[in-house]
């Protein structure tokens, strides 16, 4: 039997069903009126689903940049967890990177889609393999999975109460201080920063700007895209 994973104070964990998607519960939820704090998750032993949501109160534009947060949560609880050899990092805007290989992503979405709009929640997801459901190791050199990294003595929930620890901290300090700090410690665990890219759109990854959109530049110019348009229409 799975031993249900301790929380620390200010969020509070819901299992649901093995086979349902704890994100898609976390939004259903959140239309309904569920407390911001509250994490929904999967007790499959195979890979790691949860979901937070979060009740912000500044504009979505500002409120995005915890995407950001939750991805250092989770690289800060493998740092914890994993062996020390194992690196970690993010492809924008969405992807996780372990080894190199993506390895699991994050998910978002609020009930609102204008940058200058206050949303009454934001749902940010996780999903990260531990094994591979289908073919053999080295089928697919691009993803891994956390078994074939060497980090067998991590389960799923350990992980998620790494995840929710790290997550609930950086959360704090980006209401307390604000973007600038995640955006330091973010920046040096993006492998793309500098180079050129193909996706989401081709170009040279400059950075960010100070409300976490992507600067990048084709030619002579520089656009911005922001995780606003990567958010799931739920």
């Amino acid at each position: 039997m799975i031993e249900s994973p301790q929380f620390p104070p200010l969020l509070t964990g819901e299992v649901v069903p093995r086979h349902s998607d704890p994100f898609n519960k976390a939004v259903s939820r959140a239309i309904a009126g569920v407390d911001s704090g509250s994490v929904f998750y999967s007790e499959a032993d195979d890979s790691l689903n949860a979901a937070l949501v979060l009740a912000p109160e500044t504009p979505l534009e500002d409120a995005i940049q915890a995407v950001y947060v939750a991805q250092i949560g989770l690289a800060e609880s493998l740092g914890a967890l994993a062996p020390p050899e194992v690196p970690v990092h993010f492809q924008w805007p969405d992807r996780i990177k372990v080894n190199g290989a993506l390895c699991g992503n994050i998910r978002f979405a609020a009930d609102v889609s204008d940058p200058k709009a206050h949303p009454n929640w934001l749902i940010i997801g996780i999903s990260v393999p531990f094994s591979q459901n289908d073919g053999e190791p080295g089928d697919t050199p691009n993803e891994t999975c956390l078994y074939e990294e060497g980090c067998v003595n991590i389960t799923p929930m350990a992980l998620l109460e790494s995840w929710s620890k790290h997550t609930l901290l950086w959360l704090t300090y980006f209401m307390d201080s604000g973007f600038e700090r995640v955006h330091n410690d973010w920046r040096p665990r993006c492998d793309a920063l500098g180079k050129r890219i193909e996706q989401p759109r081709p170009g040279i990854f400059v950075g960010l700007d100070e409300k976490g959109r992507m600067l990048l530049r084709q030619g002579v110019m520089t656009e911005t895209l922001s995780l606003i348009e990567f958010a799931e229409h739920v």
